[in-house]
């Protein structure tokens, strides 16, 4: 058996911002007085104490005898159940979020037990709102008002974003949060298993270099954790087992120790004595340690992480912390299961190290033989994948990839320095893959396993056999001779040791999620025998980095828990957060624990007798009606309570209504309610790896394009803080008065003229989709533009937004420059430049002069996102800029707000996206439908001038053709027929391998 560790602190690259600027640290602990009615709480401030082994100033208790302090679950038969609740709560208020997520964790409890462990984990949101050292009192005086339990230990942390799980009939429900107000409470009910708590300090830790001299028992002794052995006896209860006391040493403990399990939550300062301790952990316990745990997170910088703690035994030592490290260590009926995903997906071949010493990697050399072996594996691995192989990807007359790293890797031969390698390496990837390796340089080491047949990641996590590679973040790089050197202390390097490189990969990181629960299975089913029942866990801790939610998994949440509950179903019980980097091993067979700067933990809680695993969902299903009806009053009631509570605090306070599963507001006509963001509540903003917030009262988006707009205002916020607007406009008239600047080209006149020939195919390059992600492997804006030229495309669209769709400002210029460079590389003297339409969400005039300084010959105005009197004002400034302004329309309503507006307009685009999620009409209806709509009659009526277009999924919407097939030559055709004189085609010609040109002339046919 192993001894396990969980571990929570803050990455190195979070704790200097967060130190730097933070206050002296403070403990908090709380004094207790017994009445009729319980324990009350006061709450003392105490000074930083430098040694565990010193009395804290508040309690006069040793902390060395508040490690020794043990409490269990009464000894307890062995059909006695192990038992984890899990409530999340989202609510504004602090108190009521711990009151909802208590009532919610207490309702997937049996009845009348004491609780022996809680976990809590609580947003960063809340700082300010109400002083730390309430939260305990409040979890606390909940369990005990609503139930006729009681909370043994706890320990907690704050955070950065939060995981749980509800009831929902015979399964649970996950909920996953980021950067949002929110708490989360695990219960746990765990029969014959000591717990004791601990704090120590960053000076406790001894130094690497004294861990050669020292004994596990005098190592445990610095730290605080002399008491931490113990031993089977004749009975089948764990008896403790004290160091040094009556001669027994734990340097000479048997094989039949009980493992200790740990569960620790460092603070920001601690992070640079935790490799220390980890090292010293493994020492002292042995190599069977199974270590895991998370990086502690806040959402904004401004906040710092903070700790909590509570022993039953000791009242007086409930802390609120912001230094050290609160731990719970367990020993008995208690189990631990560990996987993690990395989520880097590895490029190019294999290489082994050739030069380097200690962390640094200096030169590398291809393996031949291991990247061939690896090749064959992969290749019929690709074969078997829907998605075709790679080269089909690839536009016609692009150099195969295949070829290309075939080259790549006869001159890897040679050795050659890391960086040099890695930037011929970029040349091979596609475009998100060059971008992300530009900007974070990952290596994997080979782990010192056995390869066998299973040389491919996905596919040895997928069999059960664990990661071949580690992966790391380069934390350095020499310039001069081009060398790497990983995060120092986590490896030493050793000569010939395989190496290969990573990117993050969303597409990659869910078929790893995927392999890994596959994996989890497999071995289960390997390891069960008909003499013992299989593992079957009481519940999952669940840590992935900040950066794996959303922003990792093509913004959908939730994924990775959702994961957890559809393979392992029976589990009661899913809680956990979003932190700045887990720790654990790489594998139940590996022994060295290190911190993963970009991972996710998941951590499986069971009991090694197998005992029975109480489930309120399943009991709920099996018990007699009149048990099941009562267990649900009982439910209820406490649900109850809480919503009246709830409700009786939104009547006094309207604010405080965070229903986030109920439909974005819309009007009586049916049009989304969009705000503009409030100066006062700010949003979470992705700044790399780390959260940040701009307010402590977090706003959240009520649809896909109120959050577009927010993040909109933002962006241009920062553009201001650079270039004021009187700046601005200084400039584009100096640009005006230079005859070598480009003028506008009249992009509707040319849209016209293109239409007198047929329907009119306006090609649009954006890098990605909301929905479906990236378009193309490759995203080049001047190869696609000169692309379109020769395909003869009369007008561009490019998208230059970064929010949602991956452009850059830059993308027009670039575009217009293409645009020149086709014509006079062209043969067709007649051939003229296409205008380019600057496709944003433009909200203000600012946009405007920023389009026109990089070339924009046109601007599209999305109606949904505007009031009238906005459309009116951004579109006579446009006019006066020489654009031609499309509005962009999704409904009657909109195209009647414009109606009203007079010329300003010079076509309407009608779009099959809705924006309230940004998803498409995949049927195209909604296009078709708005223009056969008496709003558009209406409209061509009065302005029969204005051109009409499509967009969203043409060319990719088929409809039936009458002879028993699908093309999607028929819904252009239809769309013509209802009167558009042409439509904007994006991902329809992504994926276009002939002739471009006679794609297009033959979808406008």
């Amino acid at each position: 058996m192993k001894n396990h560790i969980l571990v929570l602190a803050l990455s190195s690259a979070f704790t200097t911002s967060v130190c730097a600027f933070a206050p002296k640290p403070f403990i908090v602990s709380t004094t207790s007085t017994i009445n009729e009615n319980g324990p009350t709480f006061k709450s003392i401030i105490a000074p930083k104490v430098s040694r565990s082994s010193q009395i804290c100033a508040s309690t006069n208790i040793d902390l060395d005898a508040t490690v020794a302090s043990t409490s269990s679950s009464a000894s307890t038969s062995p059909s006695s159940p192990q038992a984890i609740g899990t409530g999340c709560s989202q609510n504004p208020d602090l108190l009521f979020a711990i009151e909802e997520a208590t009532t919610t964790a207490l309702a997937s409890l049996p009845p009348n037990v004491n609780i022996d462990l809680g976990i809590v984990y609580v947003s960063s949101i809340y700082d300010g709102q109400c002083s730390p050292t309430k939260i305990i009192p409040a979890i606390i005086d909940s369990i005990r008002e609503k139930s006729n339990n009681s909370l043994q230990k706890l320990i907690g942390c704050s955070a950065g974003g939060l995981i749980g799980s509800k009831l929902s009939s015979a399964s649970i429900s996950t909920v996953e949060s980021e950067g949002e107000a929110g708490v989360t409470i695990s219960l746990c009910v765990l029969p014959d298993t000591q717990i004791q708590t601990f704090h120590l300090l960053e000076d406790d830790i001894p130094e690497e270099l004294s861990l050669s001299r020292l004994s596990p028992s005098a190592w445990k002794t610095a730290v605080g954790m002399s008491h931490l052995t113990t031993k089977y006896g004749s009975g089948s209860s764990p008896i403790p087992v004290v160091d040094d006391v009556d001669g027994v040493d734990d340097d000479d403990v048997d094989a039949e120790s009980d493992p200790v399990s740990f569960m620790l939550l460092p603070s920001p300062s601690f992070q640079n004595d935790l490799d220390d301790f980890l090292k010293g952990m493994k020492m002292a316990f042995g190599p069977a340690s199974t270590v895991f745990g998370a990086v502690s997170s806040t959402v904004s910088s401004l906040s710092r992480a903070k700790l909590f703690r509570y022993d039953v035994d000791y009242p007086d030592s409930i802390q609120a912390l912001t230094e050290g490290c609160i731990g719970v260590a367990m020993t008995g009926d208690v189990e631990f299961k560990v996987m993690l995903a990395q989520g880097s997906k590895p490029v190019g071949g294999i290489y082994r190290v050739v030069s380097g010493q200690e962390s640094t990697i200096g030169s590398i050399q291809l393996d031949e033989i291991a990247t061939e072996q690896l090749q064959a594996v992969e290749d019929d691995d690709n074969d078997d994948d829907d998605s075709g192989d790679l080269e089909d990807e690839m536009n016609e007359g692009e150099i195969d990839v295949k070829k290309r790293m075939a080259a790549a890797y006869k001159k890897a031969v040679i050795p050659k320095p890391v960086l040099a390698e890695a930037n011929y390496l970029m040349k091979t990837l596609s475009d998100d893959e060059q971008a992300y390796m530009s900007k974070f340089l990952l290596v994997g080491l080979e782990r010192n396993i056995r390869i066998g047949k299973s040389p491919s990641e996905i596919l040895r996590l997928a069999a059960g056999l664990g990661h071949r590679f580690t992966v790391h973040q380069v934390a350095s790089a020499g310039m001069k001779d081009g060398s790497v050197t990983l995060p120092l202390g986590r490896v030493d390097v050793e000569l010939g040791t395989r190496m290969r490189f990573f990117v993050k990969d969303g597409e990659f990181a869910k078929k790893e999620v995927a392999a890994i629960w596959t994996g989890y299975k497999k071995r289960l089913s390997d390891t069960s025998s008909d003499d013992k029942e299989p593992f079957n866990p009481s519940g999952c801790f669940f840590f992935p980095t900040i950066d794996r939610g959303q922003s990792l998994f093509g913004g959908k949440a939730g994924f990775e828990s959702s994961a957890i509950a559809e393979y392992v179903p029976s589990i009661p019980a899913i809680g956990g957060f979003f932190s700045n980097g887990v720790i654990a091993a790489m594998d139940e067979d590996d022994d060295q624990v290190m911190v993963h700067g970009s991972a996710s933990c998941y951590a499986l809680v069971g009991s090694k007798s197998r005992r029975p695993v109480y489930s309120a969902a399943i009991i709920s299903e099996e018990i007699n009606q009149d048990d099941e009806k009562s267990k649900d009053n009982e439910i209820a009631e406490l649900a109850a309570a809480a919503e009246n509570e709830r409700t009786l605090k939104i009547a006094n306070d309207p604010s405080a209504d965070s229903d986030v599963d109920k439909p974005a507001p819309r009007s009586e006509d049916g049009e989304l309610i969009t705000k503009r963001r409030e100066i006062h509540a700010g949003r979470a903003l992705t700044v790399s790896t780390v959260q940040w917030s701009v307010a402590e009262n977090m706003a959240k988006p009520t649809s896909v394009l109120e959050g577009f707009m927010w993040d909109k205002e933002t962006e241009v916020d920062r553009f201001r803080e650079r270039v004021p607007l009187s700046n601005l406009l200084s400039q584009c008239r100096l640009y005006d008065m230079d005859p070598t600047k480009p003028r506008p080209r009249n992009w509707i006149g040319a849209v016209k003229a293109a239409a007198e020939q047929g329907f009119v195919i306006i090609p649009e390059l954006k890098r990605t989709e909301p929905i479906s992600g990236s378009l193309r492997k490759r995203y080049d804006v001047k190869k696609l533009t000169k692309q379109f030229v020769q395909g003869g495309a009369p007008a561009l669209s490019v998208n230059c937004d970064k929010v949602l769709f991956g452009g850059v400002l830059e993308d027009i210029t670039e575009s217009r420059d293409a645009t020149m460079e086709a014509i006079s590389e062209a043969s067709n003297e007649g051939m003229v430049a296409p205008p380019i339409l600057a496709s944003d969400l433009i909200l203000y005039p600012y946009q405007l002069y920023k389009l026109r300084l990089a070339g924009a010959d046109a601007i599209n105005l999305v109606v949904g996102a505007l009031t009238s009197k906005d459309i009116l004002y951004l579109s006579k400034i446009a006019t006066s800029l020489k654009f031609s302004v499309i509005a962009s329309v999704t409904s009657e309503v909109q195209i009647r707000n414009i109606l009203k507006l007079g010329s300003a307009i010079d076509a309407i685009s009608l779009s099959n996206r809705d924006l309230e999620t940004f998803a498409f009409d995949n049927t195209g209806a909604q296009v078709l439908n708005l223009l056969k709509s008496d709003a558009m009659m209406e409209y061509k009526e009065k302005y029969p001038d204005t051109a009409v277009l499509a967009e969203g999924r043409v060319g990719m919407i088929e409809m039936e053709d009458g002879k028993g097939g699908k093309t999607a030559n028929i819904y252009v055709q239809a769309l013509k027929d209802a009167g558009a004189i042409g439509a904007f085609v994006g991902g329809g010609l992504a994926d276009i391998k002939s002739d471009l040109s006679e794609y297009i002339k033959s979808l406008a046919m």
